[in-house]
């Protein structure tokens, strides 16, 4: 294995690294209007899933909140992924049901779980630690390092956390024993996210950031179809509840857009911008979530707001590439 000189960069979410990016024109014009509407399209998009897991909480359990995002996505991306099949080697495929499960099975059902006791736009907030997650799982398990850079941001977005996960209405700041434990379903995804996102950087060299997505889906996808099918209520729920088919709208919007077109749009993105420009769109995400959870009720405390903006201020200084003057 290599060891590389320098820090791991990375720039988003469950799928990329800045090491899987095509090179790019140091020329390239990050502000026009192209691409700035792609930026605002795909934080919208990947910033309202919270609020559509929400949704599908309604009627569905969150194991079936998962599965049925699986299935969705995996779904619609069988055009791409079962050409492709058959070019596989046996490491490959080894490899790509690794990436299924933990880039995007586990989180999956993880996020959903989640939110049965956490608010979206608390979900939202916390999913932005994947960057810092990408970079810890790389120096313990990877062999890349963690520069001081790094160590500082990890430090600010922990103390974000930790606000984030006890503060409590009419008391301020909790203790200990007021932590909400389902925040750490969603660090724990973070932390699925840094390994998927290492196994890609080291492992997959031939195949492009669409094609790993649309092949590792459909490798995890019996799966999801057969928990669905034999281990829950969910076709009894989509037939019998009320309400059951527009919550299965939102969780089919969810995979399809927050999965699949998603990554489609960030692979166009980055193609035509920098990197650099690409990853704003980590900071962006927390903002649509906060937006959609407000707007549906969810009420944050001043301590939430002290959480949130440690937690983004510690992912931006922890990955934020120093200036080099000419």
């Amino acid at each position: 294995m290599v060891k590389l000189e320098g820090k791991l960069q990375l720039y988003h979410l469950p799928y990329l690294t800045t090491s899987q990016f095509p090179q790019m024109s140091t020329t390239t014009n990050d502000g026009n209007l192209k691409n700035w509407g792609l930026l605002i399209l795909l934080s919208l998009i990947w910033g309202s899933s919270f609020i559509l897991i929400k949704r599908g909480l309604e009627v569905f359990s969150p194991g079936e909140v998962g599965a049925y995002r699986i299935v969705a996505a995996a779904t619609f991306l069988l055009p791409l992924s079962i050409p492709r099949l058959k070019n596989l080697d046996k490491t490959q495929i080894k490899n790509l049901i690794i990436v299924g499960l933990v880039g995007s099975f586990i989180p999956a059902f993880l996020f959903a779980k989640a939110q049965t006791q956490l608010s979206s736009s608390l979900t939202g907030v916390l999913n932005a630690l994947t960057p810092l997650a990408v970079v810890v799982i790389g120096a313990l398990f990877f062999q890349s390092k963690i520069t001081r850079r790094n160590g500082i941001g990890l430090a600010i977005a922990f103390v974000g956390v930790f606000i984030l996960v006890t503060v409590k209405e009419g008391s301020g700041f909790g203790a200990f024993t007021d932590i909400n434990a389902y925040a750490f379903f969603v660090i724990l995804a973070c932390i699925c996210y840094g390994f998927n996102l290492n196994i890609i950087k080291y492992r997959f060299q031939k195949l492009k950031p669409i094609e790993i997505t649309a092949i590792s889906l459909i490798m995890v996808l019996p799966v999801a179809l057969l928990y669905l099918m034999a281990g829950t209520q969910f076709s009894y729920k989509v037939v019998n509840i009320e309400g059951a088919l527009p919550a299965l709208g939102y969780i089919t919007l969810l995979g399809v857009m927050g999965t699949a077109i998603a990554l489609i749009i960030f692979n166009v993105m980055v193609k035509t911008a920098t990197p650099v420009f690409a990853s704003s769109v980590t900071y962006l995400i927390p903002i649509v979530a906060i937006f959609w959870g407000v707007l549906d009720g969810e009420v944050l405390l001043f301590g939430h707001y002290v959480g949130i903006v440690a937690v983004i201020i510690g992912v931006w200084f922890g990955n934020r590439k120093k200036i080099v003057q000419p």
